[in-house]
């Protein structure tokens, strides 16, 4: 992806210390489409970070500190947002029976899976340029969809993921007014071998975060204007909402 041809585009990676994120920022420092490239994450670093990614620390709980570093992004053309928790800070799971629900820990999840990338979009989409090809892709899960949902448990990051899709979904409407070819859409990674998912793949199959990465990004790179606002998995198919 790049502004015009021979003029490399803005990328920006959020969640860029996890796993998943981590191996987008690799993937795109690669590539010579992509200009300047923003690494956003809670620890402010990135493993194994390229020397042309500047790392920024951000708090998405925080919304000016996703204002305030979106200040410096000149028009950016590509903005993933791959963070997300599964555990709340004091060491919760996800929940296996309404039984266990409480309002603390829903809130929580809640704010990083759902809200943190909506604030991401409302301070970065109106900095993307109003013609040419752009994307802003959220890292959601198929546990999100509620159509697919057969076998309950897991609430909170269910529900946290199924608004993301949501905001995706209406955020896609929302861009395409202010351009055509814009492409807004909540991305299925499978089970990624990370921190987050290690207590819980079980018998899935299971891929490295590097693979992963370049999954979605191939995703990212075949999909059109049309698809915006869709969930699509890692391997291109579209799940329903």
């Amino acid at each position: 992806m790049s502004a015009s041809p021979g003029l490399p585009a803005t990328a920006v990676v959020v969640g860029a210390s996890g796993g998943i994120g981590a191996a987008f920022v690799r993937h795109l420092a690669a590539r010579p489409t992509i200009g300047d490239l923003h690494a956003w994450s809670r620890r402010g670093g990135v493993s194994g970070q390229p020397d042309r990614a500047t790392a920024s620390r951000v708090d998405l709980r925080d919304e000016a500190s996703i204002a305030r570093l979106a200040l410096g992004v000149r028009e950016p053309r590509l903005v993933i947002v791959a963070s997300g928790i599964l555990r709340t800070s004091d060491g919760a799971g996800p929940e296996k029976s309404w039984r266990d629900l409480d309002a603390v820990r829903l809130a929580e999840i809640m704010a990083i899976n759902a809200i943190g990338p909506a604030l991401v979009a409302k301070h970065l989409m109106p900095r993307m340029p109003r013609s040419g090809r752009v994307v802003f892709a959220a890292l959601s899960a198929r546990v999100g969809s509620i159509g697919d949902n057969r076998l309950g448990g897991w609430y909170g990051y269910r529900a946290s993921k199924a608004a993301l899709n949501q905001f995706v979904r209406t955020l896609a409407v929302e861009a395409q007014r202010v351009n055509r070819e814009s492409v807004c859409v909540a991305l299925h990674p499978g089970t990624v071998a990370t921190a987050l998912s290690a207590d819980f793949a079980g018998d899935r199959d299971v891929v490295a975060a590097d693979v992963a990465a370049g999954n979605l990004l191939g995703v990212i790179e075949r999909l059109a204007p049309a698809d915006t606002g869709g969930l699509f998995a890692w391997d291109g198919s579209r799940i329903p909402y």
